[in-house]
């Protein structure tokens, strides 16, 4: 029999082990060394929901190891060109996928149809896409369930009676428009003997604007209503301020808000803000981009990921559980 040179034996050990791959990495792009880059892209970048959201989706990138995230959105949430414009520009630079909160449902459709086209896959956060059949996943709160329980909330405030304020957001944002159906229908059905004394007002997107239309309808309203009911930061933030620059000896109003901040939680300690909705955005963001890098994988996926809402008092709001989703411990002082 014919003994081995010394080379071949060597180049035949260096084979197996090689060929055992070093212990059992994991397969897939963490095996080969790559990384996905991935656009994570919200409505806005000022408010601290987004903030959140941010902080959700960096999370996840950390943990995966595998996984770049792209952070940028429109500094207007009324900026739907350019929000456009930031899918557009991804799709262009051949990102590995996108997840994205639409301004508006509709508007979306194009950018996020040329993104599958070319191989890029979407999933869509916080708020819906008007044809779900081109992205991956939806990964949110149930809005429409969310205005519900605000309503039932209000309505228990209020015993059951009353006049109440809607004050909605903006046209096409799909995420209020649901609370805002939600909100209506349940007190409809559920609360014949509450009075919807506006409900047709929008506030804009901005803090500014909301502020200067809550004013005004409160000036036209605030004799009589009992209660309000705003579905979003921004423009709870404005009602907050609008409220608390009324006279001393007021018509009292319960005042149910979405989504909170600093000045929010302050005006339920003030005893101006009697609850807020809360959904958990560090979740939504760490949820979106696990789904995503899931699906790029080529893991199974859910095509409905939600997210659970609750609603802070004045009465839980310090319960540990409570106090989290008020304030995500990122942005504790």
């Amino acid at each position: 029999m014919r003994r081995c040179s010394p080379m071949i034996a060597l180049v035949a050990c260096l084979s197996i082990v090689l060929g055992c791959g070093g212990g059992g990495a994991k397969e897939g792009a963490a095996t080969a060394g790559k990384k996905y880059r991935i656009a994570v892209i919200p409505k806005g970048t000022t408010h601290e929901f987004w903030q959140s959201v941010h902080a959700g989706a960096a999370q996840a990138a950390d943990e995966l190891g595998i996984v770049d995230i792209v952070w940028k959105g429109p500094l207007n949430e009324s900026d739907r060109d350019g929000q456009i414009s930031l899918v557009d520009d991804f799709v262009t630079k051949q990102i590995n996928g996108i997840c994205l909160a639409p301004l508006d449902s509709q508007a979306l459709l194009k950018s996020v149809r040329g993104a599958k086209s070319q191989g890029i896959p979407t999933v869509i956060f916080d708020s819906a896409l008007a044809d779900e059949e081109n992205i991956v996943s939806y990964v949110a709160t149930d809005n429409y369930r969310c205005g519900a329980k605000a309503a039932q909330h209000l309505a228990k405030l209020l015993g059951g009676k009353g006049k109440v304020i809607l004050l909605r957001y903006t046209p096409g944002s799909e995420s209020t428009e649901q609370r805002e159906q939600g909100f209506l229908e349940t007190l409809t059905k559920e609360f014949p003997e509450i009075v919807q004394l506006s409900t047709n007002q929008y506030s804009g997107t901005s803090f500014e604007d909301s502020h200067t239309v809550a004013q005004q309808i409160l000036l036209k309203f605030g004799d009589e209503a009992d209660g309000v009911f705003t579905v979003c930061e921004p423009n709870s933030t404005g009602m907050l301020r609008a409220l608390a620059s009324r006279e001393a000896g007021a018509r009292e109003i319960k005042f149910i808000a979405f989504d909170p901040n600093s000045r929010l939680i302050q005006g339920m300690r003030d005893g101006i803000v009697d609850g807020i909705v809360l959904q958990d955005p560090v979740q939504m963001g760490y949820l979106a981009v696990k789904t995503l890098v899931d699906s790029l994988e080529g893991n199974p996926v859910e095509k409905r990921v939600p997210i659970a809402e609750f609603i802070a008092t004045p009465e839980n709001m310090d319960e540990p559980a409570m106090a989290k989703l008020l304030k995500p411990e990122q942005f504790k002082d």
